[in-house]
């Protein structure tokens, strides 16, 4: 039987202590442990994490047999936020697994009804440990950030028409391309002019023409200038873990799940109708796990819910990006992140090889001098 929720007067709504923390980590630890250990990006994932979001180290060797209703004992006056919270952390131990063995599966979802949580995308980490990875992708659709789209909901995107589907593109819209292009007559320092200094340093297309990204996933781009972060695969790690947890619909998990599931472990081989799967990269050094358990708490720390997908960005494009960043409530990096490797869009490392010489060549293909308006490859 599920472990009751606290009565209204009996919930605890104060940060967890370290001997909390302690023991419902631990306990989400035991469910996804293969083979009788985490694995190392296992370990790294769930203790960065933990560390990021609570400011308490847990140490994750050595675990206590998985027994869910023991397990859930911790969680006792925790409401219902608080548990759905914990199980998508438990789930992003294990969705980091290459093969993700069955009984993982069942203890994480045993786990999650015990405490009473209906975490969507468990089902969806049942079919990547059945193989089943083209109906995993249908199951993200279905049970994750898009499940409820709506044509309408395109309004704040500002295509001339309706999208029929969330990551539908929209590559004859010569009306939605010029509003994007009119975005560089902004002054400097504004963040539609740094969105639009973005692009050109990388050669992005504006959404509306043709090789443009999908308008919903341009969305994110206005991100990667917000919250200080560049390019390269790594930092969408970042930007999404970022984006997720500012988040209060529970379903957004599913965007961080989808990069990781992107650029990680390849179970899903394209993903928000423009990436494509490159795997390895969280597992490429502790670094990166840092960096995206820091991006986590900065959505978390957000001025109230955002859905930074859902923003009217261009009704915020002429103001100063610091101004739109108190806005927001967007706290500085951590020194560990910025210690791990974590650059902006403007710095060092903020830049992929393959961005630097597509924007050298639209440059070149407009007659222009390329600008990278700072940013060079690591």
């Amino acid at each position: 039987m599920p472990l009751p929720l606290p009565a209204d007067d009996d919930v605890l709504l104060e940060p967890p202590g370290a001997e909390e923390t302690t023991a419902e980590v631990r306990a989400m630890a035991a469910a996804v442990e293969s083979g009788g250990t985490l694995t190392p990006l296992q370990r790294a994932v769930l203790e960065a994490v933990t560390k990021s979001m609570t400011g308490h180290a847990v140490d994750l060797g050595e675990l206590p047999p998985f027994d869910a209703a023991a397990a859930a004992a911790p969680f006792a006056r925790r409401n219902l936020m608080f548990r759905s919270r914990l199980v998508q952390v438990m789930l992003l131990g294990a969705l980091v697994l290459r093969p993700l063995p069955e009984d993982v599966v069942d203890r994480a979802t045993a786990m999650a009804a015990e405490l009473g949580v209906d975490e969507q995308l468990i089902p969806v980490a049942r079919r990547f440990a059945d193989g089943a990875l083209g109906l995993a992708g249908i199951d993200f659709e279905r049970n994750g950030y898009t499940a409820e789209w709506h044509p309408d909901d395109a309004r704040f995107l500002h295509t001339s028409r309706q999208l029929q589907d969330a990551w539908e593109s929209a590559v004859a819209d010569a009306p939605l391309a010029a509003r994007w292009r009119e975005l560089e007559d902004l002054p400097g320092g504004s963040l539609g002019r740094r969105v639009t200094e973005l692009y050109r340093a990388r050669g992005f297309v504006y959404p509306g023409m043709p090789g443009s990204a999908p308008p919903l996933l341009a969305q994110h781009d206005w991100v990667h200038v917000l919250a200080d972060y560049g390019t390269t695969v790594e930092a969408e790690l970042e930007v999404f873990a970022f984006i997720a947890r500012a988040n209060d619909d529970l379903r957004a998990f599913s965007l961080l799940a989808m990069v990781v599931s992107l650029f990680e472990t390849g179970y899903l081989r394209t993903g928000a109708g423009l990436f494509q799967a490159d795997t390895g990269h969280l597992s490429a050094g502790s670094n990166v796990v840092v960096r995206m358990a820091d991006a986590m708490r900065r959505g978390a720390r957000c001025t109230g819910s955002v859905d930074f997908l859902g923003v009217d960005w261009f009704e915020l494009a002429p103001l100063p990006v610091d101004e739109v960043r108190r806005r927001f409530g967007v706290e500085p990096k951590s020194p560990e992140a910025i210690a791990a490797g974590s650059v902006g869009p403007w710095e060092r490392g903020g830049i992929s090889p393959f961005q630097l010489r597509a924007g050298q060549d639209a440059a070149r293909a407009a007659g222009a001098e390329y600008d990278a308006f700072g940013a060079s490859v690591a």
